[in-house]
């Protein structure tokens, strides 16, 4: 059975990586997401793709040079499909708070070996505090990220983006005992697919948009795919998910 995650809550809907996305993504029945961090300046886990503010917000500047309540009062509605109210960038918190997935899966980028440790910290204190460690995978790119995972966060489920084959994705995940894969579909091959399921890894491939695309990765076998339309995701695969 495939699964489906909403990609930055529902993307293609409303304006990504907001609490009105998420709830739009649940509202499809679809009941895990996926979505991007950044710490503030007063280290608190922000929910934002880019490391930077321009593209969703139009404001200038580093989400990294703003404490998290001047970035709450940001409206992230830029660059998105139109949206008549204002969506604030959220706390990981208030997702937390506000949203009944059953798992989430958090990317972070990359960065350095301080900001990697503090930013996995606080991702394991607030998983902690709201009893989600058994409902969050981290993943990322990033071997920093995921060494520091490693180190200072065993607790955690890892995963590994791969984006780029030139480095075998497969020998990464398993040299950081990841659990998941999120692998670029066009990446994802039967084989590998094959062969990343028998190394005991949970294949989720993004971004995935096309129904047709959908039926035939969900013909392959992947355990789960990542959609801006977790909607038509939903309706697309039926009884598969």
């Amino acid at each position: 059975m495939t699964q489906i995650y909403g990609h930055r809550g529902a993307k293609g809907e409303a304006p990504e990586n907001t609490l009105t996305s998420f709830q739009k993504c649940l509202a499809h029945g679809v009941r895990r997401c996926e979505l991007d961090l950044h710490l503030s300046r007063d280290s608190e886990l922000m929910v934002i793709h880019d490391p930077t503010l321009k593209r969703t917000t139009g404001h200038r500047g580093k989400v990294v040079e703003h404490e998290a309540a001047e970035l709450v009062t940001y409206d992230a509605r830029k660059g998105g499909p139109g949206w008549v109210q204002p969506c604030p960038i959220p706390r990981l918190a208030e997702l937390f708070e506000k949203c009944d997935f059953e798992h989430w899966q958090l990317e972070v980028k990359s960065a350095s070996r301080v900001r990697a440790a503090h930013t996995v910290l606080a991702i394991q204190e607030l998983t902690r505090r709201f009893g989600l460690v058994d409902k969050v995978t981290v993943t990322s790119s990033s071997r920093e990220v995921l060494r520091a995972l490693t180190r200072l966060t065993p607790e955690l489920s890892r995963g590994l983006v791969a984006e780029y084959a030139w480095l075998d994705p497969l020998k990464i995940a398993q040299n950081y005992d990841c659990k998941l894969l999120a692998l670029n579909w066009t990446l994802c091959t039967p084989e590998r697919l094959l062969k990343a399921q028998k190394q005991g890894l949970h294949v989720s491939v993004w971004t995935v948009n096309e129904p047709a695309l959908m039926r035939r990765l969900a013909d392959f076998g992947v355990d789960s795919l990542i959609t801006d339309f977790p909607g038509l995701a939903s309706a697309t695969l039926g009884n598969r998910c």
